[in-house]
């Protein structure tokens, strides 16, 4: 390694010195194909080739040594990768060649010896280095190179050993240098193995990347490659939609992951993630469809996920340019700009709906082409009526027909996009919208109207209708005539009567009978003038018979038409359903009209002891939006909802749930009185003794009432029942946000079930309440203060939980951090002007007296971890003082080494030592100097999360109050050198960063030169 440049003898001014290829490989400038051309002649010409070998490794390792990505070393590593790469013999070659091309390989099998025998370095330069040139080396062979199997088994042991070294870089590296070891028919390969291990569970989001790029699908792999489209980093979930875009089929995926991709990919929160979807993930799908976006849509099976359907056809009509683009595939509209009922599909109504919607939306730029795609309002009503009507019945019988079942699902959609379609029509002209109306309001009687369109039919009705009472009259119409329809009654008839016609009909017959026989004896008598008399009497009995048998008839057949009274379940729900939807589309302010209290009176209560669980469930759901219009209907009925919350099926208890917190919502606890309250906490104001004894009664009763809710919704909130549980959860979340509630005692319950494993598989409560905590704490100091006071009751809970408990099991020192993070000052939306005591303040008194209590429990030294990551005021005051004599005194409690050194510098904080804040000054500066592995290390242990136990749930906190540095996230987020920098407190001059920017690139030839030198 000592030596100077060595001077090998040979013919031919182009060959160069092995040193100086390798300085003049350090400049882009120079062409890189003629430096290894030349010094490939070279070689080829050496026959002892060890002394070569020798030398080139030399000036390597000058590069290998050197871990920041610099222009001039990265030039050197191309440099060697492509002069290793220029002895690689083509497979195709002649079987003599076999000795030459072993010849040749002998330096490229060379090389990947020492860079195998290197990659277990001390320095992780060195490593990184290795894995890098390993990586370029099998890159830059051709497709069809092949190498010895023993190399190629050393390559991937090695490099498996290296995707699990502690440096993301060195990780990087090995894992893309393995891309081409992997064998995806393998389900036992090490390599699929190590990249699928490596996706799950690698924190650095960079070695994420990196393992997904060049990660090869297979039915192993699709899974996990799918998964990191859910990935917490932006970046990892681009290049996960990417993979999946550029190298996987459609057929390769589910129906579901089909269907989550599209609507995770465009609601995601970041927009490059959304447009990924639109310009690569889209495109390549519609490509495998030849670009038929109905094929699409039927790959999607739209009817079970119609609204990502329509997000995604959105998507693509945003990627039109023309109109001409957007018409061309307009759904097979005829000349009356209507798609054939024959015709209609799941997949082309769904298109049409999407395309007048995103046309809709356009304004008057779409007004043109919504003309084309849409006829007037008159004749769309025809023809929804025409197709509404022909929806099927089914019997029993006939439901239990899968075929016939999924034939109606697929009418009723069909007609579900054909009333969302309603929206979309002019409905300004007089004539169209009164056809409409009328054709609207005949669908809703039809006794063939699914239950499921119902509420959308009054909808778009009460939409068109543009005064309330109007809307309210029309459709309490409708109610009336589907609750009650005309139908043909016969009316009774008498028995005696009857009989007494039935009497006289069977007397003249027998008369007839008597009179036929004379008349035939007195033909055989020839008694022909007695004859004539008989005949005559005949006819008159025949004509009295006659009219006897008719009025017989008319009495059996007198049916008249009235209104009839229904009360089967499928006529209450119909009912129920347009109630609803009435209350729902009604001004909140207008109140409770007359023709509205009577369909609560006639309708809604009798329905709510309806023996049908859906009949009832629908009719909790009219009273409790009924109830947002009228305080005084709330009060009448609140007692009703709070005993169906305890005693019915758990959706009906459920709904009422949901009409009891609506309530609390909108008229706060206070409910029973007159007029609204203040806020009311859990332990009240005392009474004004002014307002008399009878006062005092009303009020205590008032606050009972209170106290009987909260005590019910809290043993909600432990409830069996999962989606009880949560809707309680979300209830009382959303009344503490909108400052309902104030109970510290309700906010740790609140936490206590966000980190309790029980709850682990239940997304929804985890996420409800963990964007509630992060906005509650943030929206003012009230706040802050409430989750201070349920620090304490949290911990002791806690730590309390006996071990059979699921409490036992959430780390402790998880939540003391999520409570540090939540009272920080600096995370307030709105900080408070005037500076006072902090929050942090306070809650450092509470856990000072906490540790007094028993300063021998071992929560102790939690609680002074606790105390080392608040924010504390160092400023003089009352507060400084108090907590300064709580402080001497744990000092002279405790005897833990650990507490004492935190209690200490805590006090040293709090004094305000000079001498302190230098000693921590000279420490930090000190850290700053260590060597790189040793740095790297110290972050990456401080920075790692802890393990989550089973129910735990993570918080992002950040330590001592202080921000990340710049060499943390770089360590963490990119591939670049993990170098702390210091913002310039000024912009420097242009000359000023010319001259640093020299200062800053590496070039090996002054260390190549001070070698020389030195031997």
């Amino acid at each position: 390694m000592g030596r100077g440049n060595i001077s090998i003898n040979m013919t031919g001014d182009t060959d160069l010195e092995i040193e100086e290829a390798f300085r003049r490989a350090q400049k882009a400038h120079h062409n890189k194909a003629k430096l290894v051309a030349s010094l490939k002649n070279r070689y080829v010409k050496l026959e002892d080739k060890t002394e070569f070998h020798e030398e080139f490794i030399r000036c390597l390792k000058y590069a290998m040594i050197i871990y920041t990505r610099e222009p001039a070393v990265e030039n050197v590593i191309d440099f060697v990768t492509k002069f290793a790469a220029a002895f690689e013999t083509p497979v195709n070659e002649e079987a003599e060649e076999e000795e030459d091309e072993e010849d040749d390989n002998e330096f490229l099998n060379f090389l990947f010896t020492f860079l195998l025998e290197s990659h277990v370095a001390n320095s992780h330069a060195v490593r990184f280095r290795v894995c890098q040139l390993v990586n370029k080396l099998l890159g830059s062979l051709s497709e069809n190179a092949q190498i010895d199997d023993d190399l190629c088994d050393r390559i991937h042991e090695a490099m498996l050993v290296r995707v699990t070294d502690k440096y993301p870089n060195v990780r990087i590296q090995a894992a893309l240098a393995m891309a081409r070891l992997q064998d995806p028919s393998n389900p036992d390969c090490p390599t699929i193995k190590a990249y699928l291990l490596l996706l799950e569970n690698d924190s650095n989001p960079e070695v994420r990347r990196a393992v997904l790029s060049c990660i090869a699908p297979s039915a192993s792999t699709l899974p996990k490659i799918y998964k990191r489209t859910r990935d917490v980093k932006e970046k990892v979930r681009k290049l996960a939609y990417q993979v999946l875009a550029e190298k996987v089929h459609l057929r390769a995926l589910t129906i579901a992951q089909r269907v989550s991709l599209l609507h995770e990919g465009l609601s995601d929160s970041a927009d490059s993630v959304k447009e990924v979807v639109k310009t690569h993930l889209l495109p390549a799908w519609l490509r495998l469809v030849q670009g038929d976006v109905l094929q699409l849509l039927h790959r999607l099976d739209v009817e079970n996920c119609a609204e990502t359907a329509v997000t995604t056809l959105h998507a693509i009509f945003s990627m039109a340019t023309s109109s001409d683009d957007l018409l061309k595939n307009a759904a097979g509209l005829d000349e009356r700009k209507l798609i054939p009922v024959d015709s209609l599909t799941c997949e082309n109504v769904l298109y049409w709906r999407a395309l007048c919607e995103f046309v809709k939306s356009k304004g008057d730029e779409g007004e043109e082409i919504l003309e084309k795609l849409l006829p007037e309002a008159a004749i769309f009503a025809e023809y929804l009526y025409s197709f509404l009507k022909s929806i099927s019945q089914l019997s029993e019988e006939q439901r239990a027909d899968m075929t016939q079942l999924e034939m109606v699902m697929t009418q009723q959609f069909v007609g579900q996009q054909l009333i969302l379609l309603v929206g979309c029509l002019d409905t300004s002209e007089e004539g169209g919208r009164k056809r409409m109306v009328a054709v609207l309001q005949e669908i809703l009687v039809l006794p063939n109207t699914p239950i499921s369109l119902i509420g959308l039919l009054v909808e778009k009705l009460t939409g068109i209708l543009r005064d309330d009472t109007q809307k309210i009259q029309v459709v309490a119409e409708i109610i009336s005539d589907v609750r009650e329809p005309i139908l043909p009654v016969a009316e009774p008839v008498d028995e005696n009567e009857k009989r007494r016609k039935q009497v006289k009909l069977a007397e003249v017959r027998v008369q007839i009978m008597e009179a036929k026989q004379s008349l035939e004896e007195c033909i055989s008598c020839q008694d022909f003038s007695h004859a004539a008399e008989l005949k005559e009497t005949i006819s008159q009995l025949e004509e009295l018979k006659n009219q006897l048998t008719l009025e017989a008839s008319q009495s059996a057949d007198n049916i008249k038409e009235q209104r009839v009274e229904k009360s089967d379940p499928e006529t209450l729900l119909k009912c129920l359903t347009m109630c609803a939807e009435l209350f729902k589309q009604m001004n909140i302010k207008r109140g409770i009209c007359p023709t509205m209290n009577a369909l609560i009176e006639s309708l809604i209560l009798p329905s709510v002891s309806n023996p049908n669980p859906a009949v009832r469930n629908m009719a909790i759901i009219c009273l409790g939006t009924a109830a947002l219009h009228s305080k005084d209907l709330a009060n009448t009925h609140l007692v009703l909802l709070l005993q169906i919350t305890q005693l019915d099926e758990p959706k009906i208890r459920i709904s009422a749930l949901r009409a009891l917190i609506d309530q609390l919502l909108l008229n706060g606890l206070n409910i029973l009185q007159d007029k609204p309250a203040p806020p009311v906490s859990q332990a009240p104001d005392s009474p004004d003794i002014s307002n008399g004894n009878s006062n005092q009664l009303a009020k205590d009763e008032e606050e009972s009432t209170v106290q009987s809710i909260l005590k019910m919704l809290s043993e909600f909130l432990d409830s069996e029942i999962c989606e009880l549980r949560t809707e309680t959860a979300e209830g009382l979340a959303k009344l503490m946000y909108c400052g309902r509630i104030v109970s510290p005692k309700l906010l740790s319950r609140l936490l206590l079930l966000w980190y309790n494993p029980v709850t682990e598989d239940d997304q929804r409560l985890r996420h409800c309440l963990g964007v509630f905590l992060q906005l509650y704490a943030r929206a003012s100091r009230a706040n802050q203060e409430c989750v201070e006071e349920s620090f304490l009751l949290t911990m002791r809970t806690l730590f309390n939980a006996p071990v059979t408990s699921p409490l036992s099991e959430v780390d402790t020192s998880n939540v003391a951090e999520l409570f540090v993070e939540l009272t920080r000052p600096s995370a307030l939306v709105q900080p408070a002007a005037v500076q006072g005591a902090s929050v942090h303040d306070s809650l450092a008194v509470r856990v000072c007296n906490e540790i007094l209590r028993d300063a021998t429990a071992p929560e102790v030294r939690l609680y002074c971890k606790t105390l080392s990551w608040l924010e504390i005021t160092t400023e003089p005051g009352p507060a400084n003082n108090e907590l300064q004599l709580l402080l001497k005194d744990i000092l002279q409690e405790v005897k833990d080494k650990y507490c004492t050194r935190v209690i200490e510098k805590l006090r040293n904080q709090l004094n305000g030592d000079c001498s302190a804040k230098s000693a921590s000054n000279n420490q930090e500066t000190t850290l700053l100097a260590l060597d790189d592995n040793t740095e790297e290390a110290v972050n990456k242990d401080e920075t790692k999360p802890k393990r989550a136990k089973r129910g735990q749930k993570k918080a992002s906190t950040a330590k001592h109050g202080r921000k990340a540095s710049k060499a943390d996230v770089s360590s963490d987020e990119s591939d670049e050198e993990n170098v702390p920098e210091v913002p310039p407190s000024v912009r420097p001059s242009r000359r000023a960063k010319i001259a640093a920017l020299d200062k800053t690139k590496q070039d090996l030839t002054a260390l190549m030169n001070q070698e020389a030198n030195g031997s």
